[in-house]
């Protein structure tokens, strides 16, 4: 309202769909930016990284170890998560966000400058796991934040097309980072595994800068500022949010986690132990994985905006609920598929699973998400809710998969086919415990 007020002095007031464009950018450019990071680190870990930082020798060895890289990264999203959620509904939410993307970049960027096994030995991977633990770090309280912030500039009806902004963000980055990956592995194996791997990781530093310019241009969240002139009046001395959250938000917290344990691990698996899997156990060329990838990220940039318009006329939680169904009811045929060996038909897998099912779910749980918590603790439940929880299935969930189909007769898949049926039950249950009608600030 201020700017409002303000810009009558100087003539007419600007309109308010440009800055509502610049919040969406900023959104859209800061999970984008994550997710081409971290994508790129969990294809180059399951294709690159093996052979980079690990000794020779034992090639599934390798990969193990490789993977298990990524999976540290979710050890610093929870704290990261908790600790920048507790100062964006202390310090704001556009604040916070931007430093986290400061952390997150370039840590990313310092992981194409590093030295391979054979430059500096066992300090290779041990940087390397530093490097991913900032990474992680940073990253932790991205989307989470970028959710409460989009949701907090929007106004009511449109809550959950703008809502799901990160979810876009997310897509666009994932096609960005695969058609990377799939250039790269397209080439000889002497420049991919020589230098050709780190040429997208320094490009972090570019596109930091960028993403850091524009958080810096956006004003903070019409109700975090009313909020905080709320407390003002009422002279009431904040506590903890993480206090506030723990004894009167918990219900909504658990909505979060169970929610976000069912999605990240089902998601996971699909965009990146499906990579291991037909490289490593069907003999299928890398570069037909992350091309399918590639298509199905095309198709999710188109299904994120219709189903953030659907959260608007139907309902944020029927898309939650429909998503699991789709994920439960793929969860035998996506590997079926995938075991043809045909690229055609891994490419159908791929994009029915990460081009529509998984995007439907994500662009539905940002507006539902966040209406599970009040705005004096939605930064702190969002970021504990989704990193505490996604750090146990998003991280393990890849590295289960893996031992799953390593340890079966026939390298069988029905295993992990098991994981996405308990994936989709979580997040069923999870939308079935909305507490949104606590709140009167909700979607509605």
């Amino acid at each position: 309202m201020a700017s409002t007020l303000t810009g009558s002095e100087t003539g007419p007031p600007p309109p308010e769909v440009p800055k509502k464009s610049r919040v969406g950018m900023s959104v859209v450019v800061g999970s984008a930016v994550e997710w081409f990071d971290f994508y790129l680190y969990a294809s180059m870990a399951a294709l690159v990284f093996n052979k980079v930082f690990f000794p020779s020798g034992n090639a599934m060895a390798g990969t193990m170890a490789s993977v298990a890289t990524f999976a540290v990264g979710f050890l610093a999203r929870p704290v990261g998560g908790i600790f920048f959620g507790m100062l964006g509904d202390r310090l704001g939410r556009n604040r916070v966000l931007s430093l986290t993307f400061l952390l997150m970049g370039i840590s990313s960027g310092c992981i194409g400058l590093l030295p391979g096994y054979s430059s500096i030995g066992i300090l290779a991977p041990v940087l390397l796991v530093v490097l991913r633990l900032l990474q992680g770090l940073g990253a932790g309280a991205e989307f989470g934040g970028a959710i409460a912030l989009a949701y907090e500039h929007a106004e009511p009806g449109k809550r959950g097309r703008q809502g799901s902004w990160p979810a876009l963000g997310v897509n666009i980055g994932l096609l960005a980072s695969s058609l990377t990956v799939a250039v790269l592995t397209s080439m000889s194996d002497s420049f991919l595994y020589g230098y050709g791997w780190r040429i997208p990781f320094l490009l972090s530093f570019g596109l930091v800068g960028i993403g850091f310019w524009m958080r810096r241009r956006i004003p903070e969240t019409p109700e975090f500022e009313k909020a905080v002139r709320e407390a003002q009046v009422r002279r009431k001395k904040r506590r903890s949010p993480l206090v506030e959250l723990f004894r009167g938000d918990w219900r909504g917290l658990a909505v979060v986690m169970a929610i976000t344990a069912g999605y990240n691990g089902v998601s996971y698996v699909f965009k990146t132990f499906s990579l291991a899997y037909l490289t490593s156990f069907r003999d299928v060329e890398a570069s037909v994985g992350s091309l399918g990838i590639s298509i199905a990220s095309l198709c999710a940039i188109i299904v994120v905006p219709i189903a953030g318009r659907l959260a608007d006329r139907t309902g944020a939680k029927k898309l939650v609920i429909a998503g699991a169904v789709a994920t439960g009811l793929l969860a035998f045929p996506f590997f079926w598929l995938l075991d043809t060996g045909n690229s055609w038909l891994i490419w159908l897998a791929l994009t029915l699973a990460t081009g529509i099912v998984v995007p439907l779910m994500l662009s539905a749980q940002g507006a539902f998400l966040a209406k599970q918590f009040p705005t004096e603790v939605r930064s702190s439940g969002l970021g504990t809710g989704r990193e505490v929880s996604g750090a146990v299935s998003g991280g393990l969930a890849p590295l289960a998969a893996l031992a799953i189909v390593q340890a079966a007769p026939g390298h069988a898949s029905w295993g992990v086919s098991l994981l996405f049926v308990v994936g989709a039950l979580f997040i069923g249950i999870g939308a079935a415990c909305d507490q949104s009608k606590r709140y009167s600030d909700s979607l509605n």
